[in-house]
């Protein structure tokens, strides 16, 4: 299966969805919204990262 005709989803988890309140989008979130995305006909989901990090990169610079 080719990716060069399918449709690529990124999430970005801090401001996709808050589960808990707290203002910061969360795991729980992207697992709430799973139908939602698969509705859309994403085929791939791509998570930017979610670790701690500096943040001179978006964090991939863990």
């Amino acid at each position: 299966m080719s990716w060069k005709n399918k449709v690529i989803y990124q999430i970005y988890p801090r401001s996709f969805m808050d589960s808990n309140g707290n203002g910061k989008g969360d795991l729980n979130g992207i697992q709430k919204k799973i139908d939602y995305i698969k509705h859309l006909g994403v085929d791939y989901v791509w998570i930017s990262p979610f670790f701690k990090s500096p943040q001179k990169d978006f964090g991939y610079d863990v």
